[in-house]
């Protein structure tokens, strides 16, 4: 009889339990709903929030690139991208068109013309730079009377000037492409990559030091500069010339090793041939 006594008070023990259990589920759930619905509710009015600002500030967004990089900021924190095409809501209301692919075919068009010249690596400023040059826009923001008439014409009728952070935009516009546009950072510079590469450590040194030396660099430097032995040395420089990063003088005596990606900028530069051909 006791026994039957402590299975009987045994399940109504379990019963209970799973009773309370149940109700803190309940409970749980319904905090997790009403949590749900006034996120939803605050994400609604911040929305809505945005589009009038978006609308107030149209002219300040398409014209002023530093308004545009902030406002662009601020969207991403909610997972809006307003500026990446012109379908939809968002493309009607700003008014920009498919800015960042037309700037992305830009990017390519530059790349892929200076690829022979450079290995396919170029600094972020002279990648933004060639571009204005295309749409018509030289460095002191002038039309150029050399620059493409289409994009020309795009940025008359837009108004939208180009920022290194837009280029930077485009840029992640490509990945879907696989064509291996990146960008990375080697010493205080951003470079722009447009073909599939990792550099290893000992490139990336070495191109890092070749920032510090007017955009050269030879085997005694490198090995006074980073205390390498020569194998590790000729191992480096000969997969950065494999690459088509480096070029080599051999005229020189010792051999100086240069990386056209770092040549400083010029009215008529060597890229001038390539990039108009």
């Amino acid at each position: 009889m006791q026994r039957r006594r402590m299975q009987v008070g045994g399940r109504a023990y379990n019963e209970r339990l799973q009773a309370t259990n149940e109700s803190f589920q309940r409970v749980g759930q319904s905090i997790s709903d009403s949590q749900m619905e006034q996120l939803q509710s605050q994400l609604d009015t911040f929305r809505a929030n945005l589009e009038t600002f978006a609308r107030l500030h149209r002219k300040d967004i398409q014209k002023d690139p530093v308004f545009r990089m902030h406002f662009q900021k601020m969207c991403g924190n909610i997972g809006v991208d307003p500026l990446a095409s012109s379908k939809g809501y968002w493309g009607e209301l700003l008014g920009v068109g498919d800015f960042y692919y037309e700037l992305g075919i830009q990017i390519i068009d530059v790349c892929l013309s200076t690829r022979a010249l450079n290995g396919g690596l170029m600094e972020l400023s002279e990648v933004k730079r060639r571009v204005e040059r295309m749409r018509g826009v030289r460095d002191n923001k002038a039309p150029a009377k050399s620059g493409n008439s289409k994009w020309a014409s795009m940025i008359k009728e837009t108004g939208m000037e180009v920022t290194e952070d837009d280029v930077l935009r485009s840029i992640k516009t490509l990945a879907p492409l696989g064509s291996g546009f990146q960008v990375f950072e080697i010493g205080n510079k951003k470079m722009v990559s447009s073909v599939p590469r990792e550099l290893n450590k000992d490139q990336s040194i070495i191109l890092g030091l070749v920032q510090q030396t007017n955009g050269h660099v030879n085997a005694t430097v490198i090995g006074n500069k980073l205390g390498w032995e020569g194998g590790r040395i000729k191992t480096a420089l000969d997969t950065l010339l494999e690459d088509s990063l480096m070029w080599i003088d051999m005229q020189a005596e010792p051999h100086e090793y240069w990386v056209p990606g770092f040549f400083e900028p010029e009215e008529d530069d060597i890229y001038a041939t390539t990039a108009t051909a």
